[in-house]
Protein backbone atom coordinates (compact mmCIF):
# COMPACT_ATOMS: atom_id res chain seq x y z
CA UNK A 1 0.00 0.00 0.00
CA UNK A 2 1.22 3.32 -1.23
CA UNK A 3 0.93 6.81 0.62
CA UNK A 4 1.36 10.44 -0.16
CA UNK A 5 3.59 12.82 2.34
CA UNK A 6 0.48 13.95 4.47
CA UNK A 7 -2.29 11.28 4.79
CA UNK A 8 -5.62 11.74 4.62
CA UNK A 9 -8.06 12.08 7.16
CA UNK A 10 -9.50 8.68 8.53
CA UNK A 11 -10.95 6.94 11.46
CA UNK A 12 -12.73 3.80 12.82
CA UNK A 13 -16.39 4.24 11.68
CA UNK A 14 -17.85 0.95 10.76
CA UNK A 15 -20.04 0.59 7.44
CA UNK A 16 -23.38 0.62 9.21
CA UNK A 17 -22.80 4.00 10.01
CA UNK A 18 -21.69 5.41 6.74
CA UNK A 19 -23.67 7.01 4.08
CA UNK A 20 -22.96 6.10 0.66
CA UNK A 21 -25.76 8.02 -1.16
CA UNK A 22 -24.35 11.21 -0.87
CA UNK A 23 -21.99 11.11 -3.58
CA UNK A 24 -22.68 9.22 -6.14
CA UNK A 25 -19.93 7.73 -8.99
CA UNK A 26 -20.56 7.47 -12.71
CA UNK A 27 -18.81 5.67 -15.30
CA UNK A 28 -16.94 3.36 -13.43
CA UNK A 29 -15.96 0.87 -15.85
CA UNK A 30 -15.71 -2.74 -15.22
CA UNK A 31 -11.99 -3.10 -15.32
CA UNK A 32 -9.12 -1.01 -16.30
CA UNK A 33 -6.23 -1.96 -18.53
CA UNK A 34 -2.37 -1.59 -16.04
CA UNK A 35 -0.11 1.12 -16.72
CA UNK A 36 -2.34 4.02 -18.04
CA UNK A 37 -3.87 6.86 -15.82
CA UNK A 38 -7.67 6.48 -14.63
CA UNK A 39 -10.60 9.32 -14.21
CA UNK A 40 -13.03 9.13 -11.59
CA UNK A 41 -16.19 11.01 -12.09
CA UNK A 42 -18.26 11.48 -9.44
CA UNK A 43 -21.86 13.71 -8.25
CA UNK A 44 -22.73 15.31 -5.31
CA UNK A 45 -26.21 14.88 -3.80
CA UNK A 46 -28.52 17.81 -3.30
CA UNK A 47 -28.03 18.88 0.59
CA UNK A 48 -24.44 17.77 0.35
CA UNK A 49 -21.33 20.35 0.89
CA UNK A 50 -18.03 19.42 0.05
CA UNK A 51 -15.04 20.54 2.32
CA UNK A 52 -11.29 21.19 1.24
CA UNK A 53 -10.15 18.24 3.56
CA UNK A 54 -12.82 15.31 1.25
CA UNK A 55 -10.44 12.94 -0.47
CA UNK A 56 -11.29 9.97 -2.89
CA UNK A 57 -9.64 6.85 -2.21
CA UNK A 58 -9.10 3.26 -3.72
CA UNK A 59 -10.05 0.41 -1.72
CA UNK A 60 -10.15 -2.89 -2.13
CA UNK A 61 -13.27 -4.68 -1.75
CA UNK A 62 -14.06 -6.02 1.68
CA UNK A 63 -12.51 -3.20 3.70
CA UNK A 64 -13.58 -1.96 7.15
CA UNK A 65 -12.41 0.78 8.08
CA UNK A 66 -11.07 3.87 5.80
CA UNK A 67 -7.01 3.43 7.11
CA UNK A 68 -7.46 0.53 4.61
CA UNK A 69 -7.15 2.99 1.28
CA UNK A 70 -4.61 1.73 -1.29
CA UNK A 71 -4.42 5.32 -2.19
CA UNK A 72 -5.76 8.68 -2.44
CA UNK A 73 -6.04 11.95 -4.33
CA UNK A 74 -7.40 14.95 -2.61
CA UNK A 75 -11.11 16.49 -4.19
CA UNK A 76 -11.07 19.97 -5.69
CA UNK A 77 -13.47 22.16 -4.16
CA UNK A 78 -16.47 23.03 -7.22
CA UNK A 79 -15.96 26.81 -8.06
CA UNK A 80 -19.90 27.66 -6.75
CA UNK A 81 -20.56 25.45 -3.87
CA UNK A 82 -24.08 27.02 -2.97
CA UNK A 83 -25.20 25.84 -6.84
CA UNK A 84 -27.75 23.12 -5.93
CA UNK A 85 -27.89 21.82 -9.28
CA UNK A 86 -25.62 18.55 -9.45
CA UNK A 87 -23.03 18.98 -11.56
CA UNK A 88 -19.95 16.26 -12.47
CA UNK A 89 -16.65 16.29 -11.05
CA UNK A 90 -13.65 14.33 -11.54
CA UNK A 91 -10.50 13.27 -10.21
CA UNK A 92 -7.79 11.55 -11.75
CA UNK A 93 -5.33 8.50 -10.33
CA UNK A 94 -1.62 8.19 -11.87
CA UNK A 95 -0.54 4.98 -13.03
CA UNK A 96 2.64 4.52 -10.48
CA UNK A 97 -0.21 5.17 -8.28
CA UNK A 98 -2.38 2.40 -8.60
CA UNK A 99 -2.85 -1.66 -7.59
CA UNK A 100 -0.46 -3.79 -9.89
CA UNK A 101 -3.31 -7.28 -9.06
CA UNK A 102 -6.49 -8.53 -10.30
CA UNK A 103 -8.28 -8.20 -7.12
CA UNK A 104 -11.64 -6.27 -6.99
CA UNK A 105 -11.63 -2.60 -5.86
CA UNK A 106 -13.58 0.55 -5.71
CA UNK A 107 -14.29 4.54 -5.44
CA UNK A 108 -15.14 5.55 -2.06
CA UNK A 109 -15.58 9.34 -0.96
CA UNK A 110 -14.49 10.11 2.30
CA UNK A 111 -14.70 14.07 4.10
CA UNK A 112 -12.63 15.40 6.32
CA UNK A 113 -14.05 13.89 9.73
CA UNK A 114 -13.21 10.33 8.10
CA UNK A 115 -16.79 9.18 7.06
CA UNK A 116 -17.77 7.39 4.01
CA UNK A 117 -20.03 9.68 1.99
CA UNK A 118 -20.11 7.69 -1.39
CA UNK A 119 -18.81 4.15 -2.78
CA UNK A 120 -18.47 3.43 -6.45
CA UNK A 121 -19.35 -0.79 -7.99
CA UNK A 122 -16.03 -2.75 -7.71
CA UNK A 123 -14.13 -2.83 -10.81
CA UNK A 124 -10.42 -4.66 -11.64
CA UNK A 125 -6.86 -4.10 -13.02
CA UNK A 126 -6.48 -7.00 -16.07
CA UNK A 127 -5.75 -6.29 -19.59
CA UNK A 128 -8.63 -6.98 -22.11
CA UNK A 129 -9.84 -10.21 -23.19
CA UNK A 130 -12.27 -12.02 -25.62
CA UNK A 131 -16.09 -12.25 -24.25
CA UNK A 132 -19.65 -13.58 -25.56
CA UNK A 133 -17.91 -16.55 -26.54
CA UNK A 134 -20.25 -19.32 -27.97
CA UNK A 135 -20.50 -22.34 -26.20
CA UNK A 136 -23.25 -25.56 -27.31
CA UNK A 137 -23.64 -28.27 -25.09
CA UNK A 138 -26.01 -31.19 -24.86
CA UNK A 139 -28.89 -31.70 -22.78
CA UNK A 140 -27.70 -34.13 -20.42
CA UNK A 141 -24.82 -31.93 -19.71
CA UNK A 142 -27.12 -28.95 -18.99
CA UNK A 143 -29.28 -31.31 -16.72
CA UNK A 144 -25.69 -31.88 -14.42
CA UNK A 145 -25.29 -28.44 -14.85
CA UNK A 146 -28.24 -27.14 -13.09
CA UNK A 147 -28.08 -29.54 -10.43
CA UNK A 148 -24.69 -28.67 -10.19
CA UNK A 149 -26.09 -25.03 -9.71
CA UNK A 150 -28.37 -25.76 -7.57
CA UNK A 151 -25.67 -27.94 -5.45
CA UNK A 152 -23.81 -24.36 -5.59
CA UNK A 153 -26.65 -22.25 -4.50
CA UNK A 154 -26.87 -24.16 -1.47
CA UNK A 155 -23.51 -23.60 -0.50
CA UNK A 156 -23.67 -20.54 -1.56
CA UNK A 157 -26.74 -19.85 1.02
CA UNK A 158 -24.46 -22.03 3.36
CA UNK A 159 -21.70 -19.21 2.93
CA UNK A 160 -23.97 -16.82 2.58
CA UNK A 161 -24.89 -17.33 6.87
CA UNK A 162 -21.99 -18.25 7.82
CA UNK A 163 -20.67 -14.50 6.45
CA UNK A 164 -23.49 -13.42 8.01
CA UNK A 165 -22.39 -14.99 11.55
CA UNK A 166 -18.96 -13.99 10.95
CA UNK A 167 -19.62 -9.90 10.08
CA UNK A 168 -21.78 -10.37 13.15
CA UNK A 169 -18.24 -11.82 14.91
CA UNK A 170 -16.34 -9.35 12.83
CA UNK A 171 -18.79 -6.45 14.62
CA UNK A 172 -18.49 -7.42 17.63
CA UNK A 173 -14.73 -7.63 17.57
CA UNK A 174 -14.45 -4.05 15.75
CA UNK A 175 -16.61 -2.74 18.42
CA UNK A 176 -13.98 -5.04 21.28
CA UNK A 177 -11.36 -2.98 19.16
CA UNK A 178 -12.54 -0.04 18.95
CA UNK A 179 -12.90 -0.15 23.10
CA UNK A 180 -9.29 -1.27 23.23
CA UNK A 181 -7.97 1.34 21.01
CA UNK A 182 -9.85 4.13 22.97
CA UNK A 183 -8.59 2.72 26.13
CA UNK A 184 -5.06 2.71 24.61
CA UNK A 185 -5.08 6.19 23.25
CA UNK A 186 -6.53 7.18 26.95
CA UNK A 187 -3.41 5.16 28.70
CA UNK A 188 -1.11 6.57 25.91
CA UNK A 189 -2.19 10.00 26.44
CA UNK A 190 -1.85 9.04 30.65
CA UNK A 191 1.87 7.84 29.95
CA UNK A 192 2.24 10.84 27.95
CA UNK A 193 1.25 13.14 30.86
CA UNK A 194 3.35 10.72 33.40
CA UNK A 195 6.15 11.01 31.19
CA UNK A 196 5.82 14.65 31.15
CA UNK A 197 5.66 15.39 34.48
CA UNK A 198 8.59 12.52 35.13
CA UNK A 199 10.31 14.88 32.97
CA UNK A 200 9.57 18.06 34.73
CA UNK A 201 10.46 16.42 37.61
CA UNK A 202 13.55 15.63 36.42
CA UNK A 203 14.50 18.71 34.95
CA UNK A 204 13.42 19.96 38.65
CA UNK A 205 15.59 17.83 40.68
CA UNK A 206 18.40 18.58 38.30
CA UNK A 207 18.08 22.21 38.68
CA UNK A 208 17.88 21.81 42.61
CA UNK A 209 21.37 19.40 42.44
CA UNK A 210 22.89 22.20 40.29
CA UNK A 211 21.76 24.95 42.98
CA UNK A 212 22.55 22.90 46.12
CA UNK A 213 26.13 22.01 44.53
CA UNK A 214 27.01 26.16 43.53
CA UNK A 215 25.49 26.33 46.95
CA UNK A 216 27.94 24.21 48.67
CA UNK A 217 30.65 25.39 46.38
CA UNK A 218 29.81 28.83 47.79
CA UNK A 219 29.74 27.77 51.27
CA UNK A 220 33.12 26.04 50.65
CA UNK A 221 33.90 29.64 49.21
CA UNK A 222 33.44 31.34 52.24
CA UNK A 223 34.81 29.26 54.75
CA UNK A 224 38.50 29.71 52.99
CA UNK A 225 37.33 33.30 53.34
CA UNK A 226 36.18 33.21 57.07
CA UNK A 227 39.82 31.76 58.07
CA UNK A 228 41.52 33.95 55.61
CA UNK A 229 39.50 36.38 57.44
CA UNK A 230 40.04 35.03 61.18
CA UNK A 231 43.65 35.29 60.74
CA UNK A 232 43.25 38.87 59.58
CA UNK A 233 41.29 39.41 62.94
CA UNK A 234 44.00 38.03 65.35
CA UNK A 235 46.43 40.19 63.17
CA UNK A 236 44.81 43.33 63.90
CA UNK A 237 43.55 42.11 67.54
CA UNK A 238 47.38 42.29 68.39
CA UNK A 239 47.64 45.16 66.80
CA UNK A 240 44.55 47.05 68.74
CA UNK A 241 46.03 45.60 72.01
CA UNK A 242 49.18 47.33 71.68
CA UNK A 243 47.64 51.19 70.40
CA UNK A 244 44.56 50.39 73.59
CA UNK A 245 47.99 50.26 75.55
CA UNK A 246 49.26 53.60 73.81
CA UNK A 247 45.73 55.00 74.19
CA UNK A 248 45.64 53.99 78.14
CA UNK A 249 48.69 55.84 78.37
CA UNK A 250 47.33 58.79 76.17
CA UNK A 251 44.53 58.94 78.20
CA UNK A 252 46.22 59.89 81.28
CA UNK A 253 47.99 62.86 79.63
CA UNK A 254 44.67 64.00 78.57
CA UNK A 255 43.26 63.66 82.09
CA UNK A 256 45.94 65.84 83.38
CA UNK A 257 44.96 68.34 80.07
CA UNK A 258 41.54 67.77 81.52
CA UNK A 259 42.25 69.05 84.66
CA UNK A 260 44.14 72.45 83.33
CA UNK A 261 41.14 73.03 81.23
CA UNK A 262 38.56 73.08 83.94
CA UNK A 263 40.60 75.55 85.71
CA UNK A 264 40.56 77.69 82.34
CA UNK A 265 37.02 77.24 81.85
CA UNK A 266 36.79 78.56 85.54
CA UNK A 267 38.21 81.38 84.65
CA UNK A 268 36.56 81.90 81.11
CA UNK A 269 33.27 81.22 83.40
CA UNK A 270 33.99 84.43 85.59
CA UNK A 271 35.06 86.60 82.87
CA UNK A 272 32.15 85.73 80.76
CA UNK A 273 29.81 86.54 83.62
CA UNK A 274 31.74 90.04 83.56
CA UNK A 275 30.96 90.41 80.07
CA UNK A 276 27.27 89.10 80.86
CA UNK A 277 26.51 92.23 83.08
CA UNK A 278 28.17 94.98 80.28
CA UNK A 279 26.14 93.37 77.76
CA UNK A 280 23.04 93.66 79.98
CA UNK A 281 24.48 97.69 80.57
CA UNK A 282 24.64 97.97 76.76
CA UNK A 283 21.59 96.24 75.89
CA UNK A 284 19.77 99.31 78.70
CA UNK A 285 21.65 101.72 76.58
CA UNK A 286 20.20 101.06 73.59
CA UNK A 287 16.66 100.36 74.83
CA UNK A 288 17.29 104.10 75.71
CA UNK A 289 18.88 104.98 72.97
CA UNK A 290 16.19 103.71 70.98
CA UNK A 291 13.53 105.10 73.39
CA UNK A 292 14.88 108.68 72.25
CA UNK A 293 15.34 107.53 68.31
CA UNK A 294 11.19 106.87 68.99
CA UNK A 295 11.11 110.34 70.62
CA UNK A 296 12.72 111.93 67.97
CA UNK A 297 11.06 110.01 65.35
CA UNK A 298 7.20 111.45 66.49
CA UNK A 299 8.79 114.86 66.68
CA UNK A 300 10.29 115.03 63.04
CA UNK A 301 6.68 113.59 62.03
CA UNK A 302 5.42 116.34 63.85
CA UNK A 303 7.96 118.94 62.26
CA UNK A 304 6.80 117.24 58.52
CA UNK A 305 2.98 117.38 59.46
CA UNK A 306 3.52 121.19 60.48
CA UNK A 307 5.58 122.01 57.43
CA UNK A 308 3.14 120.02 55.32
CA UNK A 309 0.07 122.42 57.05
CA UNK A 310 2.29 125.28 56.06
CA UNK A 311 3.33 124.22 52.41
CA UNK A 312 -0.27 123.74 52.14
CA UNK A 313 -1.20 127.02 53.51
CA UNK A 314 1.47 128.54 51.21
CA UNK A 315 0.35 126.85 48.67
CA UNK A 316 -3.67 128.66 49.67
CA UNK A 317 -1.95 131.93 49.71
CA UNK A 318 -0.53 131.45 46.48
CA UNK A 319 -3.29 130.91 44.96
CA UNK A 320 -5.41 133.55 46.04
CA UNK A 321 -2.31 135.68 45.39
CA UNK A 322 -2.74 134.60 42.09
CA UNK A 323 -6.54 135.29 42.06
CA UNK A 324 -5.77 138.46 43.33
CA UNK A 325 -3.27 139.24 41.27
CA UNK A 326 -5.71 138.30 38.34
CA UNK A 327 -8.26 140.72 39.62
CA UNK A 328 -6.00 143.41 39.52
CA UNK A 329 -5.19 142.62 35.89
CA UNK A 330 -8.79 142.79 35.04
CA UNK A 331 -9.81 146.47 36.92
CA UNK A 332 -6.88 147.74 35.21
CA UNK A 333 -8.42 146.78 32.29
CA UNK A 334 -11.71 147.71 32.98
CA UNK A 335 -10.56 150.93 34.02
CA UNK A 336 -8.86 151.42 30.32
CA UNK A 337 -12.00 150.28 28.94
CA UNK A 338 -14.26 153.26 31.11
CA UNK A 339 -11.22 155.83 30.11
CA UNK A 340 -11.75 154.96 26.85
CA UNK A 341 -15.91 155.23 27.37
CA UNK A 342 -15.22 158.49 29.03
CA UNK A 343 -13.33 160.27 26.34
CA UNK A 344 -15.45 159.43 23.82
CA UNK A 345 -18.24 160.66 25.46
CA UNK A 346 -16.24 164.13 25.96
CA UNK A 347 -15.45 164.34 22.33
CA UNK A 348 -19.34 163.74 21.65
CA UNK A 349 -20.20 166.57 23.40
CA UNK A 350 -17.07 168.72 22.09
CA UNK A 351 -15.19 168.25 24.85
CA UNK A 352 -11.21 167.44 25.05
CA UNK A 353 -10.63 165.58 27.89
CA UNK A 354 -6.50 166.29 28.37
CA UNK A 355 -8.02 170.18 29.08
CA UNK A 356 -9.78 169.19 31.85
CA UNK A 357 -8.57 170.24 35.27
CA UNK A 358 -10.05 167.29 36.89
CA UNK A 359 -11.19 163.76 35.82
CA UNK A 360 -14.45 162.23 35.15
CA UNK A 361 -15.27 160.61 38.20
CA UNK A 362 -15.49 157.09 38.17
CA UNK A 363 -18.53 154.53 38.33
CA UNK A 364 -17.93 153.82 42.60
CA UNK A 365 -18.26 157.74 42.97
CA UNK A 366 -21.14 157.80 41.22
CA UNK A 367 -22.86 160.69 39.72
CA UNK A 368 -23.51 162.96 43.28
CA UNK A 369 -20.94 165.82 43.13
CA UNK A 370 -20.84 168.09 39.80
CA UNK A 371 -17.56 168.63 38.03
CA UNK A 372 -15.07 171.62 40.03
CA UNK A 373 -13.35 172.12 36.33
CA UNK A 374 -16.63 173.57 35.06
CA UNK A 375 -18.12 176.87 36.08
CA UNK A 376 -21.69 176.63 35.43
CA UNK A 377 -21.44 172.64 36.01
CA UNK A 378 -22.03 169.99 33.77
CA UNK A 379 -24.88 170.35 31.43
CA UNK A 380 -25.25 166.20 30.71
CA UNK A 381 -24.39 165.22 34.40
CA UNK A 382 -28.14 163.95 34.59
CA UNK A 383 -27.73 161.95 31.41
CA UNK A 384 -24.29 160.79 32.23
CA UNK A 385 -25.52 159.71 35.68
CA UNK A 386 -28.51 157.94 33.63
CA UNK A 387 -26.51 156.40 31.48
CA UNK A 388 -23.18 155.42 33.05
CA UNK A 389 -24.37 153.27 35.46
CA UNK A 390 -25.58 151.46 32.63
CA UNK A 391 -22.43 151.36 30.39
CA UNK A 392 -20.28 150.53 33.59
CA UNK A 393 -22.15 147.80 34.63
CA UNK A 394 -22.06 145.98 31.37
CA UNK A 395 -18.95 144.00 31.03
CA UNK A 396 -16.98 141.99 28.69
CA UNK A 397 -14.71 138.67 29.29
CA UNK A 398 -11.16 138.87 27.09
CA UNK A 399 -11.09 134.73 27.03
CA UNK A 400 -14.60 133.86 26.19
CA UNK A 401 -16.15 137.20 24.87
CA UNK A 402 -19.34 137.36 27.24
CA UNK A 403 -20.93 140.03 28.84
CA UNK A 404 -21.13 140.11 32.06
CA UNK A 405 -22.86 142.23 34.72
CA UNK A 406 -21.21 141.29 38.23
CA UNK A 407 -17.89 141.42 39.87
CA UNK A 408 -16.73 138.29 37.23
CA UNK A 409 -18.01 136.40 34.40
CA UNK A 410 -18.91 132.72 34.40
CA UNK A 411 -15.44 131.55 32.56
CA UNK A 412 -13.62 133.21 35.55
CA UNK A 413 -15.58 132.30 38.27
CA UNK A 414 -15.18 128.50 36.64
CA UNK A 415 -11.73 128.88 36.70
CA UNK A 416 -10.51 130.33 40.11
CA UNK A 417 -13.09 127.32 41.21
CA UNK A 418 -11.08 124.88 39.00
CA UNK A 419 -7.69 126.09 40.45
CA UNK A 420 -8.91 126.43 44.02
CA UNK A 421 -9.63 122.66 43.15
CA UNK A 422 -6.44 122.01 42.36
CA UNK A 423 -3.20 121.95 44.46
CA UNK A 424 0.04 123.84 43.70
CA UNK A 425 3.51 122.43 45.05
CA UNK A 426 4.58 125.26 46.40
CA UNK A 427 8.68 124.20 45.40
CA UNK A 428 8.50 122.86 42.23
CA UNK A 429 4.72 124.67 41.33
CA UNK A 430 3.43 121.08 39.73
CA UNK A 431 -0.32 120.99 40.17
CA UNK A 432 -2.17 118.15 41.70
CA UNK A 433 -6.02 117.43 41.33
CA UNK A 434 -7.85 117.98 44.95
CA UNK A 435 -8.90 114.37 45.27
CA UNK A 436 -5.29 113.10 44.89
CA UNK A 437 -4.38 114.80 48.37
CA UNK A 438 -2.01 111.80 49.50
CA UNK A 439 -0.28 111.85 45.88
CA UNK A 440 0.49 115.91 46.86
CA UNK A 441 1.68 115.44 50.52
CA UNK A 442 3.96 113.09 49.86
CA UNK A 443 5.45 114.68 46.72
CA UNK A 444 5.90 117.43 48.48
CA UNK A 445 7.12 115.35 51.52
CA UNK A 446 9.72 113.77 49.21
CA UNK A 447 11.35 117.46 48.26
CA UNK A 448 12.10 118.24 52.78
CA UNK A 449 14.09 114.30 52.30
Amino acid sequence: MEKTIEDPPTSAVLLDRCHFSQVIFNSVEKFYVPGGDITCYYTFAEHFIPRRKDWIGIFRVGWKTTREYYTFMWVALPSDINNKSAKQQEVQFKAYYLPKDDEYYQFCYVDQDGVVRGASIPFQFRPESEEDILVVTTKGKVEEIEQHNEELCKENQELKDSCASLQKQNSSMQAELQRKQEELETLQSINKKLEQKVKEQKTCWETELLQLKEHNQKVSSDNEKMGIRVDQLQAQLSTQEKEMEKLVQGDQDKAEQLEHLKKENDQLFFSLTEQREQQKKLQQIVEDMKQKETTAAKKQQELMDENFDLSRRLSENKIICDVLQREKERMERENDLLKKENSRLLSYMGLDFDSLPCQVPTSDQGGAGQNPGLVYGNPYSGIQESSAPSLLSIKKCFTCKSNFADEICDHTLEQQQMQTLCLNCPICDKTFPAREKQIFEDHVFCHSL
